[in-house]
């Protein structure tokens, strides 16, 4: 089965749905769009770094998010501003990146697949690599889900109830850098806030509870890779670019049948 590069690629889209849908959830509640964004940016260096060096991808990818993301939580408050401190961090690793790479011969290509994805050509190991870094973050949201939850509705709450916020915001920052790790093979450095915030907001209309949203994002994520990728292979479309414009015309069909059920 997993000789067919077409089962890989579904495999691979509904191994990085099914991670990016409760990290996407919290990233939609605490308004961490931006943040998302910027640490997927950065990763670029990462990648850089782990082609010059012959290191894995996935390892250089995420040790670079994550460095990324704790500076950033190191320097909030200390006068900066924090879609400031996003925009320096995040573009300046992605510039050092493009830098690095341009001391390099012969992987041009491969770092335009790490920019916008390149999902067919998902290996047998870069399947292992996704459906074990998703379980890894499912795993860590499901054993924080109720932390979480408390820190992202009220710090003083949770303050209250012996949960420390900053230690729940750094499980968070680890279970995003994993999942950019993770997602640069289906959908590359540009686009994996999308799969992060489109899904989870498509979701919260139809939802009641916040594990509810947690699932119907899941749904929503899968839905928009399996269509994504039957319609990349119909049209010819770039895959990766693909699935985002499912999970958006998901996202806009929603909320029109939404705000046609409210005004009527």
């Amino acid at each position: 089965m997993l000789d067919d590069f077409m089962m890989r690629a579904t495999l691979a889209g509904i191994g990085v749905a099914l991670a990016a849908a409760p990290l996407g959830c919290f990233v939609v509640w605490r308004r961490m769009a931006y943040f998302g964004d910027a640490t997927a940016h950065a990763a670029i260096l990462g990648v850089a770094l782990s082609l010059a060096l012959s290191i894995s991808v996935f390892a250089g990818a995420m040790v670079i998010a994550l460095l990324m993301a704790l500076t950033v939580n190191l320097l909030t408050g200390r006068g900066y501003a924090m879609d400031t401190l996003l925009g320096v961090l995040a573009h300046s690793a992605l510039a050092f990146g493009l830098v690095a790479v341009s001391f390099l011969s012969g992987i041009r290509i491969d770092l335009m697949a790490y920019l916008f994805g390149d999902i067919l050509a998902v290996s047998r190991l870069d399947l292992t690599v996704i459906w074990g870094g998703a379980a890894l973050v499912v795993a860590l949201i499901g054993w924080r889900w109720s932390a979480l939850l408390t820190a992202t509705l009220n710090e003083d709450l949770a303050y209250a109830s012996g949960i420390d916020p900053k230690r729940e915001q750094l499980v968070l920052t680890l279970a995003l850098a994993i999942t950019v790790a993770v997602a640069i093979k289906v959908v590359g450095v540009l686009l994996i806030a999308a799969m992060l915030i489109i899904p989870a907001a498509a979701a919260r209309p139809l939802s009641r509870t916040p594990e509810n949203m947690a699932l119907v994002a899941a749904g929503i994520g899968s839905v928009s890779a399996l269509v994504g990728l039957r319609a990349a292979y119909i049209f010819d479309t770039p895959a990766g670019p693909s699935i985002v414009c499912v999970a958006a015309i998901i996202f806009a069909a929603l909320s029109i049948a939404g705000s046609v059920r409210a005004s009527s």
